[in-house]
Order: C-alpha cells, then structure tokens, then sequence
C-alpha cells in the first residue's frame, strides 16, 4: 500500500485511484475529501477484502476539488462514464427499450417508435417494455386522436396528388396531407397524445365525451358516433397501462434488488395512478454498494432534466431516502420533492411491485446467461485461466456448511458440469465426528468423506472425480479441506479453490493472496450461482432435519410411535403445527396407525402446555 499523501483537502469532491499504469482504477466522492481518503490508508485488517485488494493495486490517488457535494456526484457519474473503472460498479445501458417520439419541431408531427438516442427538440414518452403492446396502443390511439403515421417520403406524395391515403378513410389519419385539419387543430391531437402518455387519460376521456354529447344533441350523428369509437378506442388503448394506484398520483417509484455481485434498479413513472414508463438498469456491484449508494450513483442517469422529475419519489426503506437524494431532485426540479419509504397501503405495495420486477429483472438475465451456451464455455475458460487450472473445469463441485448454533451441523455438495446444474449428483452429509461450533471442522469430515470415493472404484462409477471443488469459506476451511485431501492421500491431487462469502475473493492452495475476478464477468457470476446453490442446498436440508427433531423431541415418549411412524405423520401432515391441528377422526383415518395409538397420540397433542414455574410461585 503506497503512503498517505498530504496536503489533502477538507471540501467536497471527487477522488481518483491509479494504478502502475496510470489506469483509473476507482472512483469515488465525499463530501470531505481529507475524511473520506484517511480511511483508505488505515491497517489491512481494518479494511474489507475488496478495499484490500484496491489498496494492493493502486499507486497514487489524485483529487478534484467541487463545490458541492452535489457537483461531486454529477463529476463522479461523467468521471466513472468516461474511465470505467474496473472497481466501480458497472452499468449495463437500458438503450434497447422502445420510446414514443414526437418530433415537435415540425408542424404535422408523426408519432413513432424509437430505441436510439434523444434528439434534441424531439419529445419522448417511455420508456415501455412491451413493444406488442405498445403498438397496440398507439394503434388504438390513431382512431381516438388520428395524427399521421406515414412517412415524410408518403406525405409529401399525397400532399403533391393532392388525394389522402387509406388511413384518412377509416378514421385513423386526420389528413394534414390535403388540408383536412390546420397546424392549430392538429397541435391539438399531438397534445391530447402527450396528455395520454403523461398518464392523464380522465381529461382526455371528458373531452370525448363532451364532443359526443354535443354532437348528438345537434343531431350530427356521424360526429357522434366518430366520438364514441374514439372513446372505446381511448378506453381499450388505456386499459393496456397497469393501474397501480387509484389516487391519480403523480410520483416515481424507486427499487434495488440484489443477487450476489449483481443488482438492479426499477423505475416505474406513475402518473394519475398509472405505470406510465418503466426504466431498467442493470448493475454489476463491485465493492458492496448498498442500495443508498446504488440509488445516488444512478441519479444523474435517472433523472436528467427538471421536467423528468415527480413531486414524490418512493423508495424501499428509509436508509435509501439520502439527504443528497432529496437535494439533488429538489435542486433540479427547483422546487421540494418529498421521498418517502411508505411502510403500508397501497403506495407500499407500488414500492413491492417494482422491487419484484427488479429481481425479476436479475432472474430473466440469470436464465439468458445459462441458456447460453457460448456464455457458459467463456465462464468455464475465464475461471480456468484465473484460477491456473490446466483446462477449464467441466465439472465443478462446491461444498457448504448449515448448523444452528452448533446443533444439527450438515453438509451439502453441488455439483455444475459444463456450467448447468446436475441436481441428480447432489449430496447431504449429516455431520457426525464435530460437535459445537466448528465449521473448519465439520468441513474436513464432509470433504473426506466425499473424497473417500476417488480410491473406491465403485464408488467412482457413481462419482466421477471433479475438476474443481470450491470450498465456501476462507483460508481456513481450505486448508481444512486440504488436510482431508492429505488423509487419504490425495495431497497435490486435487483442485481447491476457497470462495469468501461477503467478499467474494477467491484463494489457492499455497498462497495467501487473494484472487479477484474481473466484476461482470462470466467467471465471477458462474462462480456466485455456484456458491448460491450451496447454500441453498444446505439450508434446506438443514431446516428439513431441525423440523424433523423437533418433531422427534414433541412426540416422544408415546407408546406405540416410534421413528417410522412419526416420519410417516410428517410426510401426512407436512409439519408439526398442522398436526397439532388434526381431528381425532383424521387420525383414526390413517390405515396405518392403529386406532390406540391415534387416540394416544391425539390426547398427547391436545393435553395443555405446563406453565413455566417463575420465581415467588413455589410453595415455602
């Protein structure tokens, strides 16, 4: 780690970290940079792995002085743009997503789907999700308010001819081409489009209902019934929007979800209590962000202009409704934005939906990346090269530990080949020689007693031996893992790779210097499933052997039911409490418990709980 440097300033700003080779290797901000800086150059053992590894990698630090802590989260957010740094967390753009655009600066504008950049003087509405349904949409709109839907090549064709085209004949164009509507009229239609893609369909809805009712009592029917068809088209074109509040609020809904070293990001645009735009930002973590960190960095990217910004912005917790937050977004808006955590109601629920559509989001990349099997060969030949195995490791096995304060110690054994999971290859292991709180412990008998069927050839035909076994733990479960390797002479022969759980460092036999795989790579998300699904795989077993003693321990002691039964009971009524709840007729139904037992067991299950004697409550 090179020295402190002096001279450090006490304003806000910016802060650059270089390595060797003058590559910025992270940025960061602080609202004072001399505070903010001293903690880097502190002890090791003070630091997180990941801040470790950055120190171990940097050779100087430079600084830009701001003047707010506000233009240092704007400076930051152009500064981490332009270096990408490789400990910063990594934004994968949402470019891809279809805007409406209505290009303002012509007189006849035509409304059109676009997923390119923002043109200056073209106003966009979005962005959505659904592209079908976005067609639907603006289809159904065209008969409501008919704006033109040609091309400019097209309209200046009929506007030569002097004739419309099929569109004005059935009511879905109102024919600025020949003269059918003025610039004023047809400035109309775009704004009631604007009102509706703003989310303000009451107003556009009262509009048409008041151009059919004067139609009809004018007894101009036609206009009347040309109004209705608009209205139902108004109202089909409508019910295509989710309604998520029936209040007509306009406000932003902001939610994180993570999964390992990847989060990502919702915005839902609600206006007059309708999702109106959704917006997507998918994020490879890189040195355990929280969601309030996550949500600050992204802000000049959600919200660019004053006009983007609602008067309420709803976030998940309190902990994400930062002072820079709220600074920031009243600063641009020029005027207060209250951002709250609802805790309950329907503006909770708002927060919850687009908090599972983000780990939706995370969920529908993890099956893409899996899917792929391009993606997965990279994975395997990235993780091979970092960790110097001889080839890439098809078959890969991790290790987890799950025990309860020591009690019901278990094991579980993953096994992924060719980077998809091999469920039929999973293994429990009930640990039996460690008693207490010992992981490294426990780790060594499961491992040996894995490794135990290399020697066997029998037991080689039901395991084949793998390229890989990642223990989950540090330094110490590897060397315990070793040790087992040794045990049964094994020693050299096999593979190991610990995986820290916070910081996701990887560590090699015979070195202490951790590994650090590249964030947003294939490795580092194949190597985080992997680890996952361990303790995953653990805690489930885990919990289904805890159910299964105390199931053990509340039916001891009756006559006639022994292991057996009572694991027979379990799989009858899927849990204790449901047996609790269980008729003496129910029992008496179980053709495989004799009806003595069933009334011993029901009488048992329904006798009253002995109070707990308390201090003062025995007799003297």
């Amino acid at each position: 780690m090179f020295t402190r440097p002096s001279g450090i300033p006490r304003q806000s700003g910016c802060y650059l970290f270089r390595n060797a080779q003058g590559q910025v290797i992270y940025v960061g901000k602080a609202l004072s940079l001399a505070s903010r800086l001293g903690s880097y150059f502190q002890r090791p053992e003070g630091l997180t792995h990941k801040t470790q590894a950055l120190m171990a990698e940097a050779t100087s630090v430079e600084w830009i002085i701001t003047p707010t802590e506000l233009d240092a989260l704007v400076l930051e957010n152009e500064l981490i743009k332009d270096n990408q740094p490789r400990y910063n967390m990594r934004l994968k753009d949402d470019k891809s997503f279809p805007y409406v655009a209505l290009d303002t600066r012509t007189d006849f504008a035509a409304p059109y789907i676009t997923r390119g950049k923002h043109v200056k003087g073209v106003r966009y509405f979005g962005p959505f999700v659904d592209v079908r349904a976005l067609r639907t949409t603006m289809d159904e709109l065209l008969q409501a308010f008919p704006l033109r839907s040609c091309t400019k090549h097209k309209y200046n064709y009929h506007q030569r001819i002097g004739r419309p085209c099929l569109l004005f004949d059935i009511g879905k164009c109102s024919g600025p081409c020949v003269g059918a509507i003025d610039s004023s009229g047809y400035q109309e239609l775009v704004a009631s489009w604007a009102r509706f893609f703003d989310g303000d369909v009451r107003q556009l809805r009262g509009l048409l209902q008041r151009q059919m009712h004067e139609a009809s009592e004018k007894k101009h029917y036609e206009a009347a019934a040309k109004a209705r068809d608009g209205l139902e088209a108004l109202e089909r074109a409508a019910s295509v929007q989710n309604v998520v509040l029936d209040d007509h609020s306009n406000l932003d809904v902001l939610a994180v979800a993570s999964d390992g070293g990847r989060a990502a990001v919702v915005r839902f645009r609600v206006r007059f209590g309708r999702v109106i735009g959704r917006t997507v930002h998918l994020i490879d973590r890189s040195m355990d962000e929280s969601d309030a960190e996550i949500l600050e960095g992204l802000l000049t990217d959600l919200y660019g202009d004053a006009d983007s910004v609602p008067p309420v912005v709803l976030v998940t917790d309190e902990t994400s409704a930062t002072p820079l937050m709220r600074e920031y977004l009243a600063e641009l808006r020029a005027r207060p934005v209250e951002v709250a955590a609802p805790q309950r109601g329907k503006r909770r629920r708002a927060v919850e939906l687009a908090g599972n559509d983000a780990m939706s989001v995370i969920n529908r990349d993890s099956l893409r990346r899996q899917s792929d099997h391009n993606v997965r060969a990279r994975a395997l030949q990235e993780l091979g090269a970092a960790l110097a195995l001889d080839q890439p490791p098809y078959r890969i096995e991790c290790f987890d530990m799950s025990h309860l304060q020591g009690t019901n110690y278990v094991g579980s054994m993953v096994v992924f080949e060719d980077g998809l999971a091999k469920k039929s290859d999973y293994r429990h292991f009930n640990v039996r020689e460690v008693l207490g709180n010992d992981d490294v412990g426990a780790m060594e008998e499961v491992v040996r007693r894995r490794l135990a069927y290399w020697a066997d050839e029998q037991g080689a035909t039901k395991f084949r031996r793998a390229d890989l076994i990642v223990i989950d733990g540090g330094l110490p479960q590897l060397h315990a893992a070793q040790k087992a390797a040794a045990t049964l002479g094994l020693g050299g022969q096999v593979e190991f790779v610990a995986l820290a759980k916070r910081e996701e460092l990887l560590y090699r036999p015979g070195s202490n210097a951790p590994i650090a795989l590249e964030r947003g790579s294939e490795s580092l998300y194949l190597v985080q499933r992997v680890r996952d699904e361990a303790h995953r795989f653990a805690i489930s077993f885990h919990r289904s052997k805890r159910g299964k003693s105390m199931v053990a321990s509340s039916l001891s002691g009756i006559e006639g039911l022994g292991p057996a039964r009572r694991e027979r009971l379990l799989a009858a009524f899927g849990s204790l409490d449901a047996l609790r709840h269980a008729t003496l007729d129910e029992l008496e139904a179980l053709a495989w418990l004799p009806g003595d037992v069933a009334r011993r067991l029901y009488d048992h299950l329904q006798a009253p709980a002995q109070p707990k004697p308390t201090k003062g409550n025995d007799d003297e």
